[in-house]
Formats: structure tokens, C-alpha cells, sequence
């Protein structure tokens, strides 16, 4: 009865429910990005980054898991075959978990909305992986794409560069899980020739929390770890919020709306992230923040946007 209810309110012709479902699912992953810089960089007893990533893609990953088998509201599961079993692992789970290393080591260094803005341009180096194309609108379309995005992301290291300042690191780093976000991304979408979007989702969660678990115990060796009630707060609102109820609500808008509509919607965690960071952390909003997002923002609009006149095409 839940499952029927939750699909003919979102499949309504409402104009409000799944914008409202999606921008909800944004602030929680504001909330999520936070939540992991607190963890990691800013209390009083910091968690090891890559323990604390994967720890959060295990519990998450199964989560999702039971939900898929025992829910019954986001379809049936797809049996995995052997070769499958081995992309979920050597692609997908593998290139999530270099990810996280990635993001969770850059937010030790530099600010949780620095980060978020990086991933935000994600979209444009999707475009430049999928080569040069054909039509030479559509590419110089893209190349002004990416460097706009390229201005956006310059923005923001030349304070670091200028200053030789170890915030310079955490940049670097950003700008890494960015194209290891993208990488993610492209093996992900491979992967949804075989299962559902949150299959996959589940699927390769669990397999990077897996591949972390082992590094994640050796940081604990060497760091320690101290955690306190209110950190395991935190982490928990990140596994149900940020990881389940986000994606779920994601995946689910996905079903119902093109791809590219609800990914636009990607260009608001930035600001959500910001504005979180800034309540919570005391984050100062730098000048250069607004520029960058401004040069990013125009960047994905302008490589996202269909600005030529093309044969319909089927929405999916």
C-alpha cells in the first residue's frame, strides 16, 4: 500500500512534488557533506578519513539492500551473474572507493564548500570524456564549457597558489574526486544496462566499503579512534540521510523525469553545502566562493543545454 501510494504521488501531474523531492534529497546532501568534514577534520577527536568512509558505504550499502529485497517499493532485483558480480566489484565498488579517499582527505584540508563547488563541474569532464563529437557546434559548445568550468576551478586554487599554503593540497584533492566522481559516474552507468539505478547504488556501496574496510583498520591502528556519542550522531545522519534517503529519493525522480532535468538540480549542492558549512562549522563565505560558482554554474548550463535544434529523442 506504501508503494502504491509513494508512486501515484510522485507520478501525479503535479509541478511541485518531485522538484520539492529532489531539492529535499540536495539539502540533505549539504547536510551529508558537512556532517563528513565535521567527522574528519573539524571535532575534537577526528575519524580516520578512509574508516570513516568506508564504515558509512558498508552500513549504507546494505541498507539500501534490505530495502531493494524487502520493500518491494523500488522493483524487483536483478539476479547478478559472474561477470556482473566482477564489474560491481572491479569498476564500480573500486572507483566509489577511490572517490571517497579522495573527498574525505580533501575535506582535512580545505573547506566543505570548496569541495562540493569541485564536484559540481563533474558534469562538464563527463562531457569532454565522451570525446570530441561530430557536429563542430556541439564541440566548441563544450570546450567553452570546460573552460569555463577550468575558470571556476582556477578561481578557486589561486588563492593557494599565491599564499603556498597547505590549503593548496585540499584543492588538489578536490579536483581529483571531481574526475574520480565523473569516473564513478560513467562505470555506474554501464552498470545500469543490467541493474536499476539503485541497485547499482546498493551494489557497489557495500563493495567500496569493503575495499576501504582494510586500509580503514590500518588508519585506526596508526591514528587511533575515539569516538564520541555525538560524532556517531553524525555518522549515522550521514548513512540514513545522506546515503539512503538521498539516493532513494534520487534514484526514484530518475524513474519519473529525464536524466538531464534532474541532474540540474546538481548545480544546488554547492550552495546547500555552503550554506550548511556556514551555520554549523562557521565556514567563512569567501568573494571568490560566488565566482567560482558563477563560472562553474555557466559552465554545466552551457555544456547540459540542448541550444541546438535537434530530432526528438525518447526522454530516457
Amino acid at each position: 500500500m506504501r508503494h502504491a501510494l509513494i508512486r501515484r504521488v510522485l507520478s501525479s501531474r503535479s509541478n511541485w512534488v518531485i522538484p520539492a523531492a529532489i531539492v529535499f534529497a540536495v539539502v540533505l546532501w549539504g547536510g551529508n557533506n558537512v556532517g563528513t568534514k565535521f567527522l574528519v577534520a573539524n571535532s575534537a577527536a577526528p575519524w580516520p578519513p578512509i574508516w570513516t568512509g568506508g564504515t558509512r558505504f558498508l552500513s549504507a550499502g546494505f541498507l539500501l539492500l534490505g530495502l531493494l529485497r524487502w520493500s518491494g517499493w523500488f522493483g524487483e532485483m536483478h539476479p547478478l551473474r559472474s561477470d556482473l558480480r566482477r564489474r560491481l566489484w572491479l569498476r564500480g565498488g573500486l572507483s566509489l572507493a577511490a572517490y571517497i579517499i579522495a573527498f574525505n582527505w580533501a575535506l582535512r584540508f580545505t573547506s566543505a564548500s570548496h569541495v562540493a563547488l569541485y564536484l559540481g563541474a563533474a558534469p562538464v569532464w563527463a562531457l569532454l570524456w565522451e570525446g570530441r563529437p561530430a557536429d563542430h557546434r556541439v564541440a566548441m559548445r563544450r570546450y567553452g564549457a570546460a573552460l569555463l568550468a577550468l575558470g571556476g576551478v582556477f578561481t578557486l586554487v589561486w588563492p593557494s597558489l599565491r599564499a603556498s599554503s597547505v590549503n593548496l593540497v585540499g584543492e588538489l584533492l578536490g579536483i581529483s574526486c571531481s574526475v574520480l566522481w565523473t569516473f564513478y559516474g560513467r562505470q555506474s552507468r554501464g552498470l545500469t544496462q543490467a541493474l536499476s539505478g539503485l541497485e547499482v547504488t546498493a551494489h557497489t556501496m557495500w563493495r567500496a566499503g569493503a575495499w576501504l574496510l582494510p586500509l580503514g583498520i590500518i588508519e585506526v591502528f596508526l591514528r587511533g579512534f575515539h569516538p564520541t556519542p555525538w560524532q556517531f550522531g553524525v555518522q549515522g545522519y550521514c548513512i540514513i540521510f545522506g546515503g539512503v534517503i538521498a539516493f532513494g529519493i534520487w534514484n526514484v525522480a530518475l524513474h519519473y523525469w529525464p536524466t538531464s532535468k534532474v541532474y540540474l538540480f546538481n548545480n544546488l549542492i554547492p550552495l546547500s553545502t555552503m550554506t550548511w558549512a556556514h551555520f554549523t562549522l562557521g565556514e567563512v563565505v569567501t568573494p571568490t566562493f560566488w565566482i567560482a560558482m558563477s563560472l562553474i554554474v555557466a559552465g554545466v548550463v552551457l555544456g547540459q543545454g540542448n541550444w541546438f535544434r535537434q530530432p526528438a529523442l525518447s526522454n530516457r
